[in-house]
């Protein structure tokens, strides 16, 4: 309703208005505002960088968007207020891309980065075998979106471009999951043999055979090795055993414990507090939100009095500042709860560690006492953000 009410305003103003290109982009960017904070409020997973410009007392409308209803809705508003305009405008992904519109990712880790260049900063990871699809190209980078919506830069040494066709069938192959915290996939039945690549907890590879010791496997790119059955499991097989509980989450919490801090990262090669519970809760069954700052907007709120009562093992906690009159609150980490006498939790600072917010325990974490900003519960609940990989699975 707002944003029909600011067009029949804006069309009123343009009726009585003399035809001034400078004051009709002004107006036009409003238009323009409304679209992107409806279709793509987020720039971390959606795209709409649109702008007008008057030149040679034409107006240009230029840019990019993922989103093709937010750019039918431009295209809408700008025809209902009788404006005359040169299209500019990248659907993406468009002709730049070409039919290899999907991917994969061909090594342990991938590291995706905010700006199309290697010295960009880290914003997420992706593990061997996740499927991603592609929106860009710029030089030797590719603008993909992660299962979480995350859309980023990554390097083409990181991954396989595939067709629809292509991509569908390696998403509908028999995979193998890795289990184990690090590891390495060997050219031949034999440790001892030369490695193909490591591996990290969460890597997933295409299915070929098996044997009493190993699992011989196939990379998106088609190279071939073996994995020791003891570190890997077939994922269906996975999903189906897959319990996904408060002990789990401890159970997979703790066997991280240690890990270093690496902004950016969500794999066992380094984490952010973010990407140590997204971890957590992918070998759980589950996929979640990329940032603390997108995570608090799911799930359940718990310990709406902020006395830690009532909090369950696996609830996440959330730190930051608090909002004031002026400011909004601001999400700046995030922890799992443990749920025992000491009150603790554990979180990725410095390195992942066990923290409480118990005053009498030797690790009491006043710092974050201090900055606590409420909790949420995603196990048993449902909720869009948080995937459940057993129904994706089914269907």
């Amino acid at each position: 309703m707002k944003f029909q009410k600011f067009i029949y305003l804006f069309s009123i103003i343009l009726s009585i208005s003399c035809s001034n290109n400078s004051l009709l982009v002004v107006g036009l960017e409003g238009v323009n505002e409304s679209i992107k904070a409806e279709y793509a409020p987020d720039r971390r997973v959606a795209i709409y960088d649109i702008k007008f410009d008057n030149s040679d007392d034409k107006i240009i409308v230029s840019g990019m968007t993922d989103s093709k209803e937010a750019y039918q809705k431009l295209l809408d508003s700008l025809k209902s207020l009788d404006v005359a305009y040169i299209n500019k405008i990248r659907v993406l992904p468009d002709t730049i891309v070409g039919n290899n519109m999907f991917a994969v990712a061909k090594n342990s880790v991938i590291n995706i980065r905010s700006e199309p260049k290697h010295s960009a900063e880290l914003g997420t990871q992706g593990l061997l075998g996740m499927p991603l699809k592609i929106l860009d190209k710029k030089g030797d980078f590719y603008r993909i979106q992660t299962p979480d919506r995350y859309i980023s830069w990554v390097d083409r040494g990181g991954i396989h471009t595939m067709n629809k066709g292509e991509f569908d069938t390696w998403n509908a192959s028999k995979k193998v999951l890795f289990t184990t915290n690090f590891g390495y996939v060997y050219k031949k039945k034999n440790v001892n043999s030369e490695i193909i690549s490591d591996i990290t907890l969460g890597g997933l590879l295409k299915y070929l055979s098996e044997d009493a010791s190993f699992y011989e496997v196939k990379y998106p790119d088609n190279r071939t090795g073996f994995v020791k059955k003891s570190e890997a499991i077939i994922y269906e097989k996975w999903l189906q055993k897959l319990q996904p509980s408060q002990i789990n989450i401890e159970t997979i919490a703790k066997k991280m414990d240690g890990f270093p801090y690496l902004w950016g990262g969500t794999s066992a090669k380094g984490m952010d507090c973010s990407g140590f519970t997204k971890m957590v809760y992918l070998m759980n069954g589950f996929v979640i939100s990329r940032d603390a700052s997108q995570q608090i907007n799911a799930g359940k709120t718990v310990d709406v009095n902020f006395t830690f009562e009532g909090l369950e093992k696996g609830d996440l906690l959330f730190f930051g500042k608090k909002a004031t009159e002026n400011k909004k609150q601001r999400v700046t980490h995030v922890g799992i709860w443990l749920g025992n006498s000491k009150m603790e939790f554990i979180h990725a600072a410095g390195n992942v560690h066990i923290s409480s917010m118990d005053e009498t325990q030797a690790n009491y974490d006043g710092f974050n006492r201090n900055r606590y900003l409420g909790s949420k519960r995603y196990l048993g609940v449902k909720d869009k953000n948080i995937i459940d990989l057993k129904k994706e699975f089914k269907h």
